[in-house]
């Protein structure tokens, strides 16, 4: 899977997993954040979207909350370290 490819399953992962009905994958920009004042997702979101991409692409997340808060911030965070996994 190349890395366009990787971000575009992410953005579907996140408007399918966390049933967002008023955003489809094209409204997602890679750059913007996910919580707070970019997409708004929250904490119980962060906790589906974990689990819906370690089933996605069989990675694992690191049990430091700060480590998480930083891969993340936005689809390119989320992307890079999914690449960085290997995956």
């Amino acid at each position: 899977m190349d890395r366009l490819q990787i971000e575009n399953k992410l953005k579907e992962i996140i408007v399918t997993s966390l049933d967002l009905e008023d955003i489809t994958v094209a409204d997602i920009e890679t750059d913007v954040p996910l919580f707070g004042e970019g997409l708004g997702l929250d904490s119980i979101d962060a906790l589906e979207l974990g689990m819906a991409v370690k089933k996605e692409f069989g990675i694992t997340f690191s049990s430091n909350p700060a480590d998480n808060k930083k891969i993340f911030h936005s689809v390119k965070s989320l992307a890079d370290y999914i690449e960085s996994q290997g995956k």
